[in-house]
């Protein structure tokens, strides 16, 4: 199959589009064609000056195969006439701006502005071309001109090993009447020139929708590549046997982390995963624990690649088309591009795969445009932000990230969640990959953390619920790690409820608040996005009924009534409204507790005091809480 993109000559001024062209990862790709519409304006203007060539250059430096479609083959035959080498040059020297302002001239205009300081030979060359006929002859470039693109297709076809890129030069709006005009693009055809457009094509009012006629050679084509295209069913989306979970790993504080990796290089082990498993990360898969998964599965590349490094290392970078990792330069743009591709693996190939995608969580951001289109065109995958928060102190402010917990709760087709502790991240992984599946599933993404943390919390409920009521609550996005208010009845009730790495503060000043006779409950949100989706479920369901009053979705599982209006204190190490709405499930106050400034240098010690991230400061915003 040949993969197919058109791009505008304007929108090459992205840049995400030369960070994906110098990828290694596209070398070898014969079966990927880009089609350059080469029309000289972008939305506002014409192109100045005369980039194609040097984009050209780019792109041939980046070892695309490279090909031309600027002249129709009648434009093509007048260059060899005589002073047709002249007119060549007289055309390509043009800037898009001269070129451009050609298209409002016909006739004798016409050629007396293409001829403005023009060689003599130029004239000579246009000598027998009647005036009527300039226009058609100066716009006959090979994007409009079906034998000259066609040649080039063949030419990007014979070229294998490497991608094509066919630059074909338009007239924007050609044959109407606002073609090449500067602000054509948000221009529209009055009445008059809709008719007159119908009239040219052969087409009524009626029949302008019509279909070509039946037994037509066009309408043959339409219906051959109608039924290879539109009616070939979508075969069902294979379904791996995706553990419940691998294994807690360790009961020593750990972080998530350094258990995910753990977890990762386990599901290898697993066959049905292994299979359809593939990993990429832009240039920091070590730094995001992948290193156990890479010397398990390998490194992907189109041919065997020598290891000169040998064997000795603690990090086996062994290259090959059994590789079950594909590394990328520094782009997270390219992760979330490459993850969208591989994400609709079922769409475009059959073939579901189950991808994993490690960045740094700072960085989600960088990426951000990729990631909303790969979502919205239903890409699956899993992406794992980490290290996040200011929890990665040690490497600076710029490191740290704060809105990314937001963004996972609040983009389409994306289920996010935070774990603090590894049986929980065991599994919300494994649950998560088996969720890609799903007819009606999501992408995951998991927030994690370089924090070590102590496991006796979790481990000691686990014992005293069990596993499956308590990965039930996981799941769901919350449970409840400590209940103050059972053991301190009739004290004065608070939740404090946070996620991830700040469980460790949240636990120590609830047991501070407990020593000044404060229940001070503690809910874990696993996954503040269910919670959330849940609880929006229900208020949609109300409205819709009509209802005055609507349940609290998951959270009324694990807040009583009584405990429903008690205030609550949202601890997270992100912007502090990113968990500020839960106030409003069941109308308590809340105090947030979080990042609103940018990141520091600094201990964690220091970092947390600075941001009242710290047991002390926690205690007070609950003592604030109670009024």
């Amino acid at each position: 199959a040949r993969h197919i993109a058109l791009v505008g000559d304007a929108e090459l001024d992205e840049g995400n589009v030369w960070e994906a062209i110098a990828d290694p990862a596209l070398a070898g790709l014969g079966n990927v064609l880009w089609v350059v519409d080469v029309n000289r304006q972008s939305l506002d203007r014409v192109i100045p000056g005369m980039k194609i060539r040097k984009l050209q250059k780019f792109f041939q430096d980046s070892g695309w195969h490279v090909v031309e479609a600027k002249y129709g083959r009648r434009l093509t035959r007048s260059f060899e006439w005589p002073g047709g080498r002249a007119l060549r040059h007289h055309i390509d020297d043009m800037s898009n701006e001269e070129y451009q302002s050609l298209f409002a001239l016909t006739g004798a205009a016409l050629r007396d502005r293409f001829l403005h300081d023009a060689p003599d030979d130029v004239a000579r060359a246009l000598l027998g071309v009647p005036d009527e006929d300039l226009a058609p002859l100066v716009q006959n470039l090979g994007g409009h001109d079906l034998g000259t693109l066609l040649e080039a297709f063949r030419r990007c076809d014979a070229v294998t090993d490497r991608p094509s890129i066919v630059f074909a030069y338009t007239v924007k709006g050609w044959g109407l009447p606002l073609a090449g005009d500067p602000l054509n693009h948000a221009a529209l055809l009055n009445e008059s020139q809709i008719d007159d457009l119908r009239v040219a094509s052969g087409l009524t009012a009626a029949t302008e929708w019509s279909r070509f006629p039946a037994g037509s050679a066009e309408g043959g084509v339409c219906d051959a590549v109608g039924r290879r295209v539109n009616n070939v069913p979508v075969p069902p989306r294979a379904r791996p046997s995706v553990p419940a979970s691998v294994g807690a790993l360790t009961t020593r504080p750990v972080s998530t982390q350094e258990t995910f990796g753990r977890l990762l290089t386990a599901l290898g082990s697993e066959p049905e995963v292994a299979r359809r498993l593939v990993t990429t990360s832009p240039d920091v898969s070590v730094s995001t624990n992948l290193g156990g998964w890479i010397n398990k599965m390998g490194v992907f590349a189109a041919s065997d690649q020598p290891d000169y490094l040998g064997e000795g290392r603690l990090l086996r970078w062994q290259q090959g088309p059994t590789g079950r990792h594909i590394e990328l330069g520094i782009s997270e743009m390219n992760l979330f591009l490459l993850l969208g591709a591989l994400g609709l693996a079922h769409d475009h190939h059959g073939e579901a795969l189950l991808p994993i995608g490690t960045v740094y969580d700072p960085f989600v951001c960088r990426g951000l445009d990729a990631l909303v289109y790969a979502l919205y065109n239903g890409a699956r995958f899993v992406v794992v932000g980490t290290p996040s928060g200011v929890t990665l102190s040690a490497e600076g402010g710029a490191h740290q990230s704060t809105v990314t917990a937001s963004l996972g709760m609040e983009l389409p087709g994306l289920s996010s969640a935070e774990p603090a502790y590894a049986t929980a991240l065991d599994w919300l992984l494994c649950d998560g990959l088996d969720r890609l599946g799903d007819p009606d599933g999501t992408s995951l993404y998991l927030r994690l953390s370089t924090r070590p943390v102590d496991q006796a919390p979790f481990e000691r409920l686990r014992r005293e619920r069990g596993d499956d009521a308590l990965r039930a609550d996981v799941l769901a996005g919350a449970y409840r790690l400590v209940d103050r208010a059972a053991e301190l009845p009739g004290a004065p009730v608070v939740q404090l409820v946070t996620c991830g790495a700040m469980v460790p503060e949240v636990l120590a000043a609830s047991a501070q608040l407990a020593d000044e006779g404060v229940a001070a409950n503690v809910i874990d949100l696993t996954s503040a996005s269910r919670v959330y989706r849940s609880w929006r479920s229900g208020l949609r369901v109300a409205v819709a009924d009509g209802r005055t009053t609507a349940a609290g979705g998951h959270l009324a599982s694990i807040v009583p009534p009584a405990e429903r209006h008690a205030p609550i204190v949202t601890v997270h190490d992100a912007a502090s409204h990113s968990l500020a709405w839960l106030g409003s499930v069941f109308g308590a106050r809340v105090v947030p507790v979080g990042v609103d400034e940018f990141g520091q240098s600094g201990s964690l010690a220091q970092l947390h005091r600075t941001f009242a991230l710290d047991g002390p400061s926690i205690v007070n915003a609950a003592l604030v809480a109670l009024g």
